[in-house]
């Protein structure tokens, strides 16, 4: 401000003067524009009315630098070798696919694999028939229990009623002896063979797996074990199996020791279905995916009730995450350099030692953060040295 500062100086007030001139070069002429900006383009070199400098420094403080032409190139590698060994990867698999002689089952429309579909329960009851008039007699379930079948395909009454039509060893009696008793809920299903050798006997040597897993046991899960129990053929030309195998193309070998187990009417069911052979490996194989999976149904119900609440939950979270973050995130940090030539000059000796250290002072408070030493020379008019030790002025 020329005019505050000359009326200073015909008053010989040199401290008003300074800050009158320091004032004038910050604000600019009739206290325009921000003070911020002008002491920005004051501490990075540019005289008053000029724009900042664009020095190295303030160049690399005002952007920030993308990855090199190095790195770019090195990812670009890098994606281009993980696609083509994914291609590759999907091209051997076809290929080898291709030149077995094992079919892979087709995926059948189970009405069981929706997102929110459940088990046909009526189909687990019919399949549970299939299960003990038909694959009893060589398979063993041995990890489902008559009490499993209660709230599923049977009430407790008629559960109980199962449980009893067979007879379980028990014991030893007050003789030390085993007897047999009536089955209770508790109880497993029987086995068919006492033992595994007995089984292989009773197979021509080979062992009937156990059915309780079997769907999560075998790759395609109920498409295989629907493929396998409707997929008998005869051999093509050429193929010759040896007496007791039979040839399904969708067991591994293609020869198989197990005869056709189902074929139209191999039963008669309760509720008057059909007995159809694709009806019967139906609900056979729905029965064996509860059995593999029991929890099915309350697994799904648990996620559609988790979905629910997490639907909820989700716009707070995310409001809380904005509230908490969102300022740090947002904020910038910049270091400005001051200005070397500006910091020489106020750092020099003076004949107006108290002007120039009130001059310094006014600067020290625009530029953050700016530490400024007087080395104690030219101190005069009776103004006492300042420490030479601390800082003039910290702003943190």
């Amino acid at each position: 401000r020329p005019t505050v500062a000359a009326a200073a100086l015909k008053r010989g007030n040199m401290a008003a003067a300074a800050v009158a001139s320091l004032r004038g070069l910050v604000l600019g002429p009739r206290g325009a524009g921000l003070p911020g900006a002008r002491s920005r383009s004051l501490l990075s070199g540019a005289r008053p009315g000029q724009l900042p400098l664009r020095t190295p420094q303030a160049v690399s403080l005002s952007s920030k630098s993308g990855p090199s032409r190095g790195r770019k190139v090195i990812l670009s590698a890098l994606g281009m070798l993980a696609a083509g060994g994914a291609g590759l990867a999907v091209a051997l698999h076809s290929a080898v696919s291709a030149s077995d002689l094992e079919l892979h089952p087709p995926s059948y429309p189970w009405s069981h694999r929706g997102l929110l579909s459940s088990l046909d329960h009526t189909s687990i009851r019919r399949g549970f028939q299939v299960y003990k008039q038909v694959c009893s007699s060589c398979h063993s379930m041995d990890y489902v229990a008559y009490r499993h079948l209660v709230g599923v395909c049977y009430t407790e009454d008629e559960a109980k009623a199962l449980a009893e039509e067979v007879e379980v060893q028990d014991g030893p009696n007050e003789n030390g002896e085993m007897f047999m008793r009536p089955g209770k809920l508790s109880d497993y299903f029987p086995k068919p063979y006492p033992n595994p050798e007995a089984a292989r006997a009773a197979n021509n040597g080979a062992l009937p797996p156990d059915l309780s897993y079997v769907v999560r046991a075998r790759h395609g899960g109920e498409d295989y074990v629907f493929s396998l129990l409707t997929g008998y053929c005869e051999p093509p030309t050429g193929v010759s199996l040896r007496e007791g195998l039979y040839f399904n193309p969708y067991f591994p070998g293609q020869a198989i020791g197990m005869a056709p187990p189902i074929y139209n009417e191999v039963l008669e069911f309760d509720d008057g279905t059909p007995a159809t052979m694709s009806q019967v490996a139906k609900d056979v194989c729905t029965f064996l995916r509860w059995t593999s999976e029991p929890e099915h149904d309350h697994r799904k119900r648990m996620g559609l009730k988790m979905l629910m609440v997490m639907g909820l939950l989700l716009p707070l979270v995310y409001a809380m995450k904005r509230h908490k973050w969102s300022v740090l995130k947002s904020r910038k940090l910049a270091y400005r350099p001051p200005n070397v030539c500006l910091l020489s000059c106020l750092n020099g000796s003076s004949s107006q030692g108290a002007t120039l250290g009130l001059f310094r002072s006014q600067l020290a408070l625009l530029a953050k953060p700016l530490f400024l030493w007087d080395r104690g020379e030219g101190a005069g008019d009776g103004v006492p040295a300042p420490d030479r030790s601390a800082p003039i002025m910290e702003i943190n």
